[in-house]
This record gives structure tokens, sequence and C-alpha cells, in this order.
């Protein structure tokens, strides 16, 4: 199932940087993690789905374009996202 709204507002609540933030780096990143590790387990039942595909190499490339932009102006805030989130650099 896709991401929920319950959930959602899990992941904003778990990574905003300070009170009603919704848009920093921090959460995109945060959010688009979500959705990409979903996609993954889609396509272990759903091989040939290569219109989704698509949208799941779309949606690596915007999140490696916020954290290149996260790491070029605060490479502490990169380090501490990439670690909890559990992607390699």
């Amino acid at each position: 199932m896709p991401l929920t709204k319950d959930r959602k507002i899990g992941i904003i609540g778990d990574y905003r940087t300070h009170d009603g933030d919704t848009g920093s780096p921090e959460v995109q990143v945060a959010l688009l993690s979500e959705r990409i590790s979903y996609l993954t387990e889609h396509f272990k039942a759903h091989a040939k789905d290569h219109h989704s595909r698509r949208g799941l190499l779309r949606l690596v490339g915007q999140r490696r374009r916020l954290l290149d932009y996260l790491k070029r102006i605060n490479s502490e805030r990169y380090a501490e996202l990439i670690q909890r989130l559990g992607i390699r650099k």
C-alpha cells in the first residue's frame, strides 16, 4: 500500500527541523526514501512493470539532487541524514 496520510505525518514529524516544517531537504528526502523503498518492494512481485520503474528512477534522481544540495549547504546535516536513513553515499 502506498504512503498513507498517517505515515506521511509521522515521517514529517521525525525529520522536521522546526515546528511547521514540511519542505526542508531532510523531510523531502525522507519522504522520497519511503516511496523508493515501497517501489523497490513492488518490483519484487511485478518485475515487468516498466512504467513504474521509470517513476522510481525519477524519484532516485530527485533524492540525489536534494542530497547534493544539502551536502553543499551543510555537510553536517547531510551526514546525519544519510546516517539516519541508512542511505549509502
